[in-house]
């Protein structure tokens, strides 16, 4: 809907200005008025030629004549000067806002790398423009990461398909081909194609949040994951040690579980070829509760984890293996822990291997009956 234009702020401001300041001077002009009437007589005075006083008297009428042009010429001043004072100082108490405004239309045009940075003291438009500041970085940080995403999920679905159609054509050319292996390598690609599109639906889910939280037990969680991923870790030759403290939290049971798995599996797969070793551990702090997997292998480069946790981020080793996935497992596993308020951070070991630290809120303690 169409809105009428109106005055602008600073146009109000000054007229605001203008009108306290015509207010203030009426109101002094009117003190000093009143304070003369008190010493003035209403009639002329008769003075005898005895007396010791000599000048001249005025009355209030004649008083009121000398005053009034003089009161008036006083508050049109005093109009002029307030809108012209106002005007200015309205100007420069709204410069920071034009600032900011620039610094909106220019993001909603697409360009999210200006910054204001307002220099001067803290106030209220510095406090503004810097969470402003802060937004713009996080939008930007957040859209890189998407266009990332969306090119990576892209390439990453695009290449079983492309295998696909190969197959396919190659079939189609050689008819006497053994369909055995063909529908083999089908059946591994549109898997391979399942298991990251359900990825892909399940970073999704858990970047939306849409989920209710219930009271979960980290420890219960950790026992369960390694359980489902025993016979994988025998097959490689990996033990799996458990172990820790009760870790009550809350969020999704489905969401953190699969966040364990996916630390648990790569801890399995990304380890050594013999005698590797998988520890799973929860413990308490004063307000969080703490999941640790920490495995045996190969010493990481430090600047190499950090990108560990980015979607479809494996390193050419990863990607040669039989259990490569798809490339989500950590990132998934840092999109849930962030849906639920917590922190994960990644630390090479420096005998090798990784260790993965995810922290959520501790659950509230239950109160009443049932909780003691």
């Amino acid at each position: 809907m169409d809105r009428a234009p109106g005055m602008s702020v600073r146009l109000r401001l000054a007229l605001s200005y203008a009108g306290f300041l015509m207010v203030a001077g009426a109101l002094l002009l009117a003190a000093v008025w009143l304070f003369l009437l008190r010493y003035v007589p209403e009639r002329a005075l008769l003075v005898s030629s005895d007396t010791l006083t000599h000048g001249v008297f005025p009355v209030r009428s004649g008083l009121l004549r000398a005053f009034a042009p003089s009161a008036a010429a006083v508050l049109v001043f005093l109009l002029v000067f307030g809108l012209l004072g106002g005007w200015v100082l309205a100007g420069h108490m709204l410069a920071p806002l034009s600032r900011i405004t620039d610094a909106t239309r220019r993001a909603t045009d697409g360009s999210l790398s200006h910054r204001i940075r307002l220099p001067g003291r803290e106030d209220e438009f510095r406090e503004l423009a810097d969470a402003f500041d802060t937004m713009l970085a996080r939008i930007e940080t957040h859209v890189a990461e998407q266009q990332r995403f969306v090119a990576n999920a892209s390439h990453e679905l695009r290449t079983p398909l492309a295998i696909s159609k190969a197959l396919l054509d190659v079939a189609r050319t050689d008819p006497g081909r053994d369909t055995g292996e063909l529908l083999d390598r089908l059946h591994a690609v549109n898997t391979r194609a399942i298991d990251l599109t359900e990825a892909l639906l399940l970073l999704s889910r858990a970047e939306q949040r849409s989920f209710t939280r219930e009271p979960v037990d980290l420890s219960l969680v950790a026992e369960e994951a390694t359980e489902t991923l025993l016979p994988l870790a025998e097959k490689h030759g990996v033990t799996i040690e458990t172990g820790g403290d009760i870790a009550p939290t809350s969020g999704s049971q489905a969401l953190l579980l699969q966040l364990t798995v996916n630390l648990v599996h790569n801890a399995i797969v990304h380890n050594l070829p013999d005698r590797g070793a998988v520890r799973v551990s929860t413990g308490v702090r004063p307000r969080t509760v703490v999941l640790t997997v920490e495995n045996t292998g190969e010493k990481l480069a430090p600047r190499l984890v950090p990108t560990l946790t980015e979607p479809f981020q494996r390193g050419t080793e990863r990607v040669r293996t039989d259990h490569a996935g798809v490339g989500l497992g950590l990132a998934i596993a840092r999109t849930i822990t962030h849906a639920h308020d917590g922190t994960l951070t990644l630390t090479p070991r420096a005998a090798g291997g990784l260790r993965v630290t995810v922290e959520l809120p501790a659950a509230a303690p239950r109160t009443g009956p049932e909780g003691t």
